[in-house]
């Protein structure tokens, strides 16, 4: 049974649930790639409110997870949950489990075990696998297996081991498979993911973000009452700067764009994006120096969550500082993006806290103005996407992401005024030879940390003491996954030299060579 693909010209999605698997972004993703727009949704919504809203849900995907369908407390699904669900559902890895357990399909813990890139054998043909190889290989990664699939359901596929690969209920459009098709490194998966939005749900694959430009517009004239002024935070990113000319074509001079100067932006960055922004016809442009405030609050403090804290409760208090100077603003706009809100746990209930942004988990309790975030529901090269239909210059698009809190996560430890100055003189250095070497735009980020550690040097035949400097490049689509940047050596070498030579108080240059996970991006 196939569902159609729309009611009118609604807006369409597919709805994800969210049972805290490490790839959960990642098919929301790869849906949007496929042109259909895709959510988070946290596994304890009702299911009224996964059908609420003014999308039309056309389908549901079931996560991951990093439990055992059978621990006691582990998110649970019964044939009576799923039997109420209107519309196709397709279960990846512990969605494949759930499946299999709410119908009394059998499953074993531990003994068929598989990671990694692992032999699929298709034995049935279905819509899911039509037109594709008998054989393919898909990415593993399950300590649970299903061994035998329910009364009800047909087997479409058998792991090497054995195990059910992929299977379907006999009359309704309900699918398990037990690999991950939004991972790169399984064969087919793109196809297997497109099969199911367009050929099982009916998408029209038709969603691209610069199209949501008109819709963001509609939802800021709704939100904001036409009495009432809203500021933003502009930091120079593609991210705030695309909030504020978003907010700007609607709300006109009712817009009060905000850039606080804390003291922990990168060299000449202060001076460019006033330029910029300026350049760029923002109208209402406050510029507030607060640098001395900000270090002050930071001295003494090392453990970088509170710093974070620190620096989001901090950039809180100015801008409403600020905006009681302004008549009737009563709105803080943010360019909070998707990413932030996961890893902040934000997004999806199985989803664990990896560190507060400042935008997202930093504000105090006590905030008086209310959140407009129109970027919310975007990822980065989305957000550059609308950035270019709105005519932001690329300088401001293609920029590497800087954190909003700054240099102050390029920093282990303590953010002192030495720490700074090398930090600042490095990172400059590092994006420079980037640019020279033509790979800055190969990369999503590379720059330099300064740790709290110490290394013995010889400076001019006289022993030296020094800090230690770490240089991180990564390739990244999002953000939420990456691998490190395999230079050449020539350029580290230069590097290196360079930080050293130049910068001073500096006697070892390393080079960050872990992905993410398990590392995160930057430093802290």
């Amino acid at each position: 049974m196939l569902y159609p693909s729309t009611v009118g010209m609604r807006p369409q999605r597919v709805a994800i649930i969210d049972f805290g698997g490490q790839y959960t972004h990642l098919i929301a993703r790869r849906c949007r790639e496929l042109g259909v727009y895709s959510e988070i949704v946290p596994f304890r919504t009702s299911l009224e409110e996964v059908f609420s809203g003014n999308y039309e849900t056309l389908g549901i995907i079931l996560s991951g997870g990093p439990r055992s369908v059978d621990e006691p407390d582990a998110p649970k699904l019964s044939a009576e949950d799923l039997s109420k669900v209107p519309v196709p559902v397709l279960g990846i890895c512990y969605g494949h489990q759930l499946i299999a357990r709410a119908f009394n399909g059998e499953l074993e813990r531990g003994t068929l075990m598989e990671y990694g890139r692992t032999s699929v054998r298709v034995i049935k043909r279905d819509v899911l696998f039509m037109d594709m190889p008998e054989q393919f290989i898909a990415w593993m990664s399950h300590m649970d297996s299903v061994v035998r699939s329910p009364f009800d359901f047909k087997v479409l596929a058998l792991t090497e081991r054995r195990a059910v690969a992929a299977m379907r209920h006999a009359e309704r459009p309900i699918y398990g498979v037990q690999f991950h098709p939004e991972v790169k490194h399984t064969q087919m998966g793109n196809a297997i993911l497109r099969r199911f939005l367009v050929d099982v749900c009916g998408f029209r694959c038709d969603w691209k973000p610069m199209d949501r430009v008109e819709e963001m517009s509609r939802e800021i004239a709704a939100t904001v009452p036409p009495n009432e002024y809203v500021v933003c935070a502009v930091s120079g990113g593609v991210d705030s700067v695309t909030t504020s000319v978003l907010l700007g074509r609607t709300l006109g001079e009712r817009l009060y764009c905000i850039f606080v100067d804390h003291g922990l932006m990168r060299k000449g960055e202060t001076e460019q994006v006033v330029s910029t922004l300026r350049r760029m016809g923002i109208v209402n442009l406050v510029f507030v120096k607060a640098a001395d405030r900000f270090l002050l609050r930071l001295k003494g403090v090392k453990d970088p969550e509170e710093k974070r804290r620190i620096i989001g409760e901090e950039f809180a208090k100015v801008f409403e500082e600020e905006a009681a100077k302004i008549p009737k603003a009563r709105w803080l706009a943010q360019g909070t993006i998707y990413p932030d809100r996961i890893e902040s746990g934000f997004a999806g209930s199985g989803s664990a806290l990896i560190k507060t942004h400042h935008n997202v988990a930093g504000l105090p309790a006590g905030l008086r103005l209310k959140l407009v975030e129109p970027l919310r529901d975007l990822y980065k090269d989305e957000v550059r996407e609308v950035a270019r239909k709105l005519g932001i210059p690329e300088e401001i698009v293609s920029r590497h992401p800087f954190p909003g809190p700054g240099l102050a996560v390029r920093i282990i430890g303590e953010v002192t005024e030495e720490k700074l100055r090398i930090c600042r003189e490095a990172n400059a250095i590092v994006e420079e030879e980037f640019r020279r070497a033509g790979v800055y735009d190969k990369v999503w980020q590379a720059f330099a940390v300064v740790t709290d550690s110490s290394w013995t040097g010889v400076m001019g035949d006289v022993r030296a003491e020094g800090y230690v400097v770490v240089v991180r490049a990564v390739e990244s689509e999002d953000g939420m996954t990456a691998d490190w940047y395999r230079p050449d050596m020539d350029l580290l070498d230069r590097i290196s030299k360079r930080i050293v030579n130049e910068v001073g108080n500096v006697t070892m240059v390393a080079y960050a060579t872990t992905p993410k996970p398990p590392s995160t991006i930057e430093a802290c």
